[in-house]
């Protein structure tokens, strides 16, 4: 197990008390929007095991802004950041529409795509209607991605897509990659190839077993490999030539504050909340139905923001198992949300994989 320098211990112990003040005024900072489970792919590492055709409708546009506008009196629309999700969000043809709306609104939005149908077209009519994000996933060179997403054209597209971004200067956007057993021999290949297009902000996850993904046992990195896309991101973020940072997945012991911005937190229910595809109120879009607080169709969002989100902001539920006589149990709190099962079990602990 890791043992923390002082000044790492005095830093966690500052940024855990700054997340317990945040527990307590728990402000709603960012609201993911589950639009749709249809997906133009069929990726083999999906945590949400999407579908081209879903058995799920997409929820209808007025529904959400429905929400959005009994949010609204609660909250100031500047400080709160849409972001829309799936699925593939650009296989619905209203995103101008919708989005143009929360423009009108106040709010800036943003989205979450595999690039497939991000045509030139498609991007300058989203940003006419005031998008302001756009994350686009690129999961390694052309014969990995590919196979990883189940489409012969998915990486071509992909990197059409984002050297189109790179041209965009009034927008916020970042390329994230699922590091995997493929692509983990390759990353400083990759890194370099993405700089030379212009890429400068590039996030970095690891699959964690959830969905389709626990069909594919071969990649989840060794306890090694782990380490070392740790040790990568220490590194290139030394270089500071590219902004590098590793996902919110989980407490990393002596990499906190050296391969993210930030030091670990789980804001889910505490900041970020979500509006899932069936109407099902919940936090962060990859904490299934297991934890869903209510359900837009017979709540009020707002209501149970503030009285139903218990789970989420205390959670010491959660000290059990492996977390239950941990020592670093008081920074992490049982790690990302995502990574519990339905019975609350913790899937796996990345301190633990971790070899330094």
């Amino acid at each position: 197990m890791a043992t923390l320098s002082i000044r790492k211990r005095l830093a966690l112990e500052i940024a855990r008390k700054i997340r317990n003040n945040q527990k307590e005024l728990h402000p709603l900072k960012q609201l993911f929007w589950e639009c749709t489970q249809r997906c133009n792919l069929h990726c083999k590492h999906c945590g949400s095991d999407c579908k081209r055709m879903s058995d799920i409708p997409d929820m209808p546009a007025e529904d959400f802004l429905r929400v959005i506008d009994s949010i609204t009196p609660h909250v100031d629309p500047n400080e709160v950041n849409i972001v829309i999700t799936g699925g593939e969000p650009l296989v619905r043809d209203d995103l101008e529409e919708i989005g143009l709306a929360l423009y009108r609104r106040g709010y800036s939005w943003g989205l979450v795509s595999n690039g497939l149908y991000l045509t030139a077209a498609r991007l300058q009519r989203l940003m006419e209607a005031g998008l302001h994000t756009i994350t686009i996933s690129l999961d390694g060179f052309a014969d990995d991605h590919n196979w990883m997403r189940g489409h012969p054209d998915s990486y071509s597209k992909a990197m059409e897509a984002i050297k189109r971004l790179v041209h965009e200067r009034e927008l916020v956007w970042d390329v994230v990659t699922c590091v995997n057993r493929l692509n983990y021999p390759y990353l400083d290949k990759l890194k370099a190839s993405l700089y030379s297009i212009g890429v400068r902000q590039w996030r970095l996850f690891t699959i964690f077993p959830v969905g389709r993904a626990t069909e594919h046992p071969e990649f989840q990195l060794t306890d090694e490999e782990f380490t070392g896309v740790m040790d990568f991101i220490k590194r290139v973020r030394k270089e500071k030539r590219m902004r590098v940072n590793y996902g919110c997945e989980g407490f990393l012991g002596n990499y906190e504050g050296e391969v993210r911005d930030n030091l670990f937190s789980c804001n889910a229910g505490i900041s970020v909340g979500s509006v899932l595809v069936d109407g099902s109120i919940s936090a962060c879009p990859s904490i299934r139905s297991n934890f869903s607080q209510g359900n837009i169709y017979k709540d009020d969002f707002m209501d149970v923001w503030e009285n139903r989100f218990q789970p989420f902001r205390n959670r010491e539920w959660m000290k059990k198992g492996a977390c239950a006589d941990c020592s670093f149990f008081r920074y992490c709190e049982g790690n990302g949300m995502h990574l519990r099962d339905s019975g609350g079990e913790l899937l796996f602990c990345h301190l633990k994989r971790l070899r330094k």
